[in-house]
């Protein structure tokens, strides 16, 4: 099987794993939000988003580092002294922030989580291990273990969901339920460096590749965490500013909104797959791959963007309360339409990372940010979530526009613009189903989402936004998978 086809089955591997982890945060939608109110759903984003944040803080820009440097490693010392250089780096760091954290807990809890110093202590001891989770994962990316990683991604994920249904169905506090996330954290991090170890062995490092790790990785900081503020930060400008309520409103929307991001995971594969191409200099290979996973991407990601829009409020009044549905359901088309943009950043990005352009990456975002925390400091009290919600756009737009601009002047890559216009036309066809039956109850929504589907797929066919060969190759590939 050449590598393309391996690629593709490894992309429909990590896409079945994004579309279950997206799941289950739908599954704890109803769960959170019809027991512990849009206040307590809102205390428990907050957590989710500054676990995200001081993890990649932690990490201080080692894990682009590790699949840049170790991807196509084959010697094992060499893999053994990267690895626990970056172990090493990362629990020096994330030990002073948790000291931080512990210190600064009070007005911590006071700012984010409506006063409760106990979550906010507990959050410290679940970002120390979440941060070394992250890292295990990062290693499974890194050698295109991809199984590994399905496995211990959903089995994390999976079994926190159920700590937190059990616990919250049986009576317990938003507390009790995030020390079930903390034993899920532990449990996979004794369980992932056991596998680590057993397969690389232990060593102490002497960092002698530390500093050409770092001055790759230190300059994707303050993209990551300018990209932080574009993405999450908007919680935090609404609970300070709204209150902890009207992030309950937001939250389950703008979830529902960045599923989109979770069908098509190239973000996660091309970083590991195309420096082997790019370092031999075989450029057609890493032109292909660029080329096919945005139309892979928007193959799935517009019609998502037309359906999702208007299913937004039924769905919501499924999995949210009445009072939530009505305050957020139009927040879902501004960050569907964003995240498709973004995620359209997240391939052509490839090409800025292999020509080692970290510092543009990191200027882009850093501006992205202060557009972004401005424009919602200055409009989410005037104009509410909905401005959070278009600000977010905004952000994700800039930053395409400029990483497009930039890309193509080191690296040309031709996309096919009439498929786009040919998607286009099918998701409108799609979305007449949806406007006629005006669905609502599981059901209902269930039987026009899969007719959406025949129509979609019908459309593209006969409008041949995708060509014999393709319709051959893809069952090639699901023969050569069963």
């Amino acid at each position: 099987m050449n590598a393309y086809k391996i690629f593709v089955q490894r992309l429909g591997l990590m896409g079945a794993t994004s579309i279950l982890v997206a799941l289950s945060t739908l599954m704890l939608i109803p769960v959170l939000t019809k027991s512990f109110g849009a206040v307590g759903y809102g205390i428990w984003i907050q957590v989710g988003v500054t676990v995200a944040l001081l993890t990649n803080i932690a990490t201080v820009g080692l894990l682009p580092s590790m699949i840049r440097f170790l991807a196509a490693e084959k010697n094992k010392e060499m893999i053994q002294e990267g690895f626990y250089s970056i172990i090493s780096v990362t629990l020096l760091v994330i030990s002073i922030i948790l000291i931080i954290l512990l210190i600064f807990s009070k007005p911590i809890a006071v700012g984010l989580f409506d006063g409760n110093i106990a979550i906010a202590n507990l959050m410290a001891f679940i970002i120390f291990f979440a941060c070394f989770n992250s890292v295990f994962l990062n290693y499974y990316r890194t050698f295109q273990q991809i199984r590994k990683y399905s496995l211990f991604t959903l089995s994390q994920t999976y079994l926190a969901v159920m700590f937190a249904v059990y616990l919250t169905l049986s009576g317990h506090d938003l507390f009790s339920v995030l020390i079930g996330l903390l034993i899920t954290y532990l449990i996979f991090f004794f369980v992932m460096i056991y596998d680590i170890i057993t397969e690389i062995g232990f060593k102490i490092p002497n960092f002698k590749c530390l500093k050409q790790y770092l001055a790759f990785g230190v300059p994707t900081i303050p993209s990551n965490m300018s990209y932080w503020v574009v993405e999450s930060s908007d919680r935090y400008v609404i609970s300070i500013l709204l209150g902890a309520a009207f992030v309950g409103y937001y939250a389950p929307s703008y979830t529902l909104g960045t599923v989109i991001l979770l069908l098509a995971p190239f973000s996660l594969i091309l970083p590991s797959v195309l420096p082997e191409y790019y370092d031999k200099q075989e450029m057609d290979k890493v032109r292909t791959f660029i080329n096919y996973s945005l139309k892979y991407f928007l193959l799935l990601a517009i019609p998502s963007l037309f359906g999702l829009s208007l299913l937004s409020k039924p769905i919501l009044s499924i999995l949210t309360t009445p009072t939530i549905t009505l305050n957020g359901y139009l927040v879902t088309p501004f960050i569907i339409l964003g995240t498709l943009i973004f995620g359209i950043y997240q391939i052509i990005n490839n090409i800025l990372i292999l020509e080692k352009k970290t510092k543009i990456i990191g200027t882009i975002w850093i501006i992205a940010a202060v557009l972004n925390l401005t424009l919602n400091i200055v409009m989410v009290p005037h104009f509410g979530i909905l401005a959070a919600a278009a600000v977010t756009l905004v952000s994700y737009l800039f930053a395409f526009a400029v990483t497009l601009h930039y890309s193509i002047k080191y690296f040309n890559f031709r996309f096919k613009f009439g498929f786009v216009l040919k998607s286009v036309v099918a998701s409108i066809l799609m979305s007449s189903i949806i406007v006629l039956i005006n669905p609502e109850g599981v059901l209902n929504i269930l039987i026009v989402v899969g007719l959406c589907a025949v129509v979609y797929v019908a459309a593209i066919i006969i409008l041949k936004g995708i060509n014999n060969k393709e319709i051959e190759f893809f069952k090639e590939l699901l023969q050569r998978s069963s």
